[in-house]
């Protein structure tokens, strides 16, 4: 198993690897020290900026399946009524079909809200198990990927506020201290619960309709929003603190986006909608049309025919006939 999830990995731990030399190599050539932890803490920014740019599409299709999966709520909440208590094979397999054919209408489908965080999380694992290795490979004097010797050494002995960046809370390193050590650790993870607690709640208080926030899903999604800090939380504590600084800043991006997002393109409907449409009519500009917005139906749009006049009807002249 553990060559299995090794070899699914090797191209990830390859690209960090990669982007860490890319960017402590541009650091180091405009005169920062190779081995300062200052120097790979903004080595490690630099990689969360590029796989973050990266995922700009796929959050996009985020937020626009996010929003599909709220508009069919109700239609989801009429199924579940109207095969309450069926627990039949067909009537399951029914209730399935439809719901399957309910998301095809909406362009949507229940991972898609995942889907950003699926795609990140081969990259932390990847970190972690670069930043795992850092200590060992250090010693033994050996490359990790695209990081020569020299590199893995200067990140193992590099340090910010006295503590060393492959430490972590549980466990730290001969030489490192121990009191700086953990006071940073907890900081980064209380950085790192709260800005992933914040996050979901301006998406919960803002930028959600209230049939949304009333469905048996949005219940799930509020469970959710105070189990995961609390996983991340406990899990932070076998963290480097370099993993740390890179899904804390992670979350920073993830923030920051999200507020451009619900400011600029809020959910139809939403708080965060109304907010712009007043903001929008002090400034006397139109109603903007907001994705995600329903589009007219036929019956709710005029035909041509009804808009277009309707021409004059010529009456043809009737043949009579003649009299012999």
């Amino acid at each position: 198993m553990g060559n299995f999830f090794d070899a699914i990995l090797f191209p990830f731990k390859w690209l960090v690897s990669a982007l860490l030399w890319v960017f402590h190599e541009g650091l180091t050539k405009i005169g920062m020290d190779p081995a300062n932890g200052w120097t790979w803490t903004l080595a490690i920014i630099g990689l969360v900026l590029v796989i973050r740019a990266i995922l700009i599409p796929v959050f996009f299709y985020q937020i626009k399946a996010q929003r599909g999966m709220q508009a069919m709520q109700p239609e989801i909440m009429k199924l579940q009524a109207k095969y309450k208590g069926k627990t039949d094979q067909i009537s399951r397999q029914r209730m399935a079909e439809e719901q399957m054919a309910l998301y095809k209408e909406h362009g949507t489908n229940p991972f898609a809200a995942c889907l950003p965080l699926l795609i990140q999380m081969p990259f932390f694992f990847a970190l972690f198990n670069v930043l795992h290795s850092v200590s060992s490979a250090s010693q033994a004097g050996q490359s990790i990927f695209m990081l020569s010797a020299d590199q893995v050494h200067q990140f193992d002995k590099s340090q910010i506020f006295n503590a060393f960046l492959s430490s972590a809370l549980l466990h730290t390193q001969e030489g490192d201290s121990k009191v700086a050590v953990w006071v940073l650790s907890i900081l980064m993870i209380l950085a790192m619960i709260a800005t992933q607690f914040y996050t979901q709640k301006q998406i919960m208080s803002k930028n959600m309709t209230e049939e949304a926030l009333n469905s048996p899903f949005m219940k799930q999604q509020q469970v959710l929003l105070y189990v995961l800090p609390v996983v991340f939380g406990v899990g932070g504590i076998n963290f480097p603190i370099a993993l740390l600084i890179y899904w804390t800043v992670t979350n920073l991006w993830t923030l920051g986006q999200q507020w451009y997002v619900i400011r600029r393109m809020p959910t139809p409907g939403s708080q965060a909608a109304r907010e712009l449409a007043e903001r929008r009519a002090r400034k006397g500009l139109p109603e903007k049309v907001l994705l995600g917005t329903p589009k007219k139906t036929s019956e709710e749009t005029p035909s041509e025919d009804v808009l277009s006049p309707q021409k004059p009807v010529r009456n043809q002249p009737v043949r009579r006939k003649r009299s012999k």
